[in-house]
């Protein structure tokens, strides 16, 4: 399988940068399946369209605003959750995502499938640490992806129950 993990956010504004911190806790584990690429896509927008192309799986992690959730939050989001994510503009990097899916979808290279855990911020104030609460919820991120992996990469072994617990999780 054909897997992206894909970090988004600007690390010098604080919370903002909780995917790609995300993606680095992730990846400090050392536990990464074969066939998994761990991308810290920083502010990226087109610039990944190559490195998005003909996958079969695409895990984003990002910092969102989301209505009625409190700093902290984690969403997870797939399939029509997803579309309704990208017509509410939730994410200072939603349209570059955006625009990189609808330019996939032209090229017939769209991901088989995509899964976002977003990260409602705490501070987008300038700085290069998150603040401790979405510290917390990055290292409950990078869990999540986790699980995601294990049941993307053997179905029978992880409750797909399990999975749709972590839907929403407050802080």
């Amino acid at each position: 399988m054909n897997i992206l993990v894909l970090g988004l956010g600007n690390i010098l504004s604080s919370d903002e940068g909780v995917g790609v911190r995300a993606v680095e806790a992730l990846q400090a584990r050392g536990n990464l399946p074969a066939g998994v690429e761990v991308v810290d896509g920083g502010t990226s927008g087109m610039e990944l369209l190559e490195l998005m192309m003909g996958r079969d799986l695409i895990i984003v992690a990002d910092a969102i605003s989301a209505e009625g959730c409190a700093p902290g939050d984690i969403l997870r989001l797939d399939g029509e959750d997803l579309d309704q994510f990208f017509r509410q503009r939730m994410s200072p990097h939603q349209i570059g995502l955006s625009d990189v899916l609808a330019a996939l979808h032209l090229l017939d290279a769209a991901p088989r499938r995509l899964v976002l855990f977003g990260v409602v911020p705490e501070s987008l104030e300038l700085g290069l640490e998150l603040t401790p609460l979405v510290a917390a919820s990055r290292d409950r991120v990078a869990d999540m992806i986790e699980a995601e992996l294990a049941a993307s990469l053997a179905p029978g072994l992880v409750s797909h129950e399990r999975l749709a617990n972590v839907h929403r999780h407050s802080a």
